[in-house]
């Protein structure tokens, strides 16, 4: 068999999100596309380096680095990852970017549209791949449910989409550092789990590719507490057809365990399945008025599901590309610009915007 091309990969953060990429990386694959592997991690302190690198990887020997920079200006790194909290995604863009280095940076991209337009601009100038790590985009269970929904029209005409995410988070016994409770930080539950609510209303309401897609309009509120927005509930609606996204996050309770989403036609619904908006791992379709079970569409587990846009951002780099087709820099800004409109809306104000 023809070996997999190979891709060299610079993790920037031994965080949490961080790790879960990397056992991803690392997961044994029957045919795999590619073939990844960890050649450097940057961390704030070499030790941190090394302890993530013993647990997460121990079949390798990345190089690690104290400082995200060396990461950055390594010649034997291909691309970044970049799994830093929200608030610093603007600057270890535009670092990376700086040094030519492709990137994979995780969701939400930036605090605000505005950020988010100023690395694309420093992207253009120097002509480096960056790409938004929404991984829900790339899984094939994705993939499948949208050809059912806008090519098959399993369920006819599609005019609503009910969708949650949900946490738990004790938020007073957390420190004012937290990523959950420093504004500064982006806290709250809107870039953290409301970006997915958003994602899946976007791609089971509208038909359109990536990049080509409508503006839906948008009526939020939110409610704050302990100075940082704990819940918000968006009303998407799509002026071209009418259909309805009804969208929510909150980390004052958790989460249903098995439901995600419902998608609702003229025909019949759809259910998405799985423990959290993030992991979906079956959907069923059941038509109006018929009794009984469901066809339900299961998809195996690989890991946790990050190696899908692992292979897709891999391609891209190997293939020169500059922009990801299922989250192209215009679909980006449109969640980012959606999600600032909520803000807006709600009262939830970072000290970066103007």
């Amino acid at each position: 068999m023809t070996e997999p091309p190979s891709i060299r990969w610079g993790i920037i953060t031994t965080g949490l999100i961080s790790s879960w990429f990397v056992e991803d990386l690392v997961l044994a694959r029957e045919n795999p596309k590619v073939k990844h592997i960890v050649q450097a991690i940057g961390s704030s302190a070499l030790e941190k380096g090394q302890r993530f690198a013993a647990k997460h990887c121990p079949q390798s020997t990345p190089t690690i680095y104290a400082s995200y920079e060396e990461v950055y200006n390594d010649p034997a790194v291909d691309v970044v990852y970049i799994g830093t909290p929200h608030s610093f995604h603007k600057k270890n863009c535009l670092d990376a970017i700086r040094a030519g280095k492709p990137i994979l940076c995780e969701k939400a991209f930036t605090l605000n549209a505005a950020e988010a337009r100023e690395v694309f601009a420093a992207a253009a100038e120097k002509n480096v791949y960056v790409h938004e790590a929404m991984w829900l985009r790339h899984r094939p269970l994705v993939h499948e449910l949208r050809r059912l929904l806008h090519e098959e029209k399993v369920v006819g005409d599609i005019f609503r989409t009910v969708v949650d995410f949900a946490l738990d988070v004790d938020i007073p016994a957390l420190p004012p550092t937290s990523r959950y409770r420093d504004p500064a930080l982006g806290a709250g539950s809107l870039l953290d789990l409301g970006v997915y609510s958003l994602t899946w209303a976007i791609l089971t309401l509208d038909p359109g590719s990536p990049g080509k897609s409508e503006l839906p309009h948008v009526l939020a509120t939110q409610t704050h507490r302990h100075g940082v927005e704990v819940t918000t509930a968006v009303l998407l609606r799509y002026l071209s057809s009418g259909r309805q996204g009804i969208v929510s996050s909150t980390t004052m309770m958790p989460g249903d365990p098995v439901h995600i989403a419902r998608i609702q036609g003229s025909k019949g619904y759809v259910d998405v399945e799985g423990p959290a908006a993030s992991m979906p791992l079956s959907f069923t379709v059941y038509e109006k008025g018929a009794v009984g079970e469901g066809k339900k569409y299961e998809f195996p587990r690989i890991g946790r599901g990050y190696i899908y846009e692992a292979d897709n951002t891999a391609l891209d780099v190997l293939a020169g590309r500059k922009q990801n087709e299922y989250m192209p820099w215009s679909e980006t800004l449109r969640v980012m610009e959606i999600m600032d409109e909520i803000r807006r809306q709600g009262g939830t104000r970072y000290p970066v915007d103007v």
